[in-house]
């Protein structure tokens, strides 16, 4: 029998829907401020989402860091493109490394994942 364990910072779909909400009055502006409806959200499949935490914790090690997460980032394609995230590898050197309450700092040189699909539409609110 398989033990789920549910991960620390898990909220409820009506949490999302509140922060999804809370963040209309940014989106306007950033749309606003590009000149177009802008995107809103990033979706990888499982299987990106699998192979990528074993390619880069597979790559930290071999920059000598252990991996201890993935830090989410905003970015946009280009300019004036839409908005876009990216993950990227945290870690700290070594073997052991202490664990920090934000996480570990993102690891140079290690590589990040991007082309996640955007909303349908771009600009979909939470849920689509």
């Amino acid at each position: 029998m398989s033990r789920f364990i549910k991960p620390s910072g898990v909220i409820t779909s009506k949490e999302a829907q509140t922060m999804d909400q809370a963040f209309d009055e940014r989106y306007a502006a950033m749309s606003k401020c590009i000149g177009k409806d802008d995107n809103r959200s990033s979706w990888w499949s499982l299987d990106d989402m699998r192979n990528f935490l074993s390619y880069a914790e597979n790559q930290a090690r071999e920059l000598g860091y252990t991996m201890d997460g993935v830090r989410i980032y905003q970015g946009a394609h280009g300019e004036m493109g839409y908005a876009s995230m990216f993950m990227a590898p945290t870690g700290s050197k070594g073997t052991g490394g202490s664990r920090q309450a934000a996480g570990n700092g993102d690891i140079p040189d290690c590589d990040a994942l991007n082309d996640g699909g955007n909303g349908n539409p771009p600009s979909a609110n939470y849920p689509q």
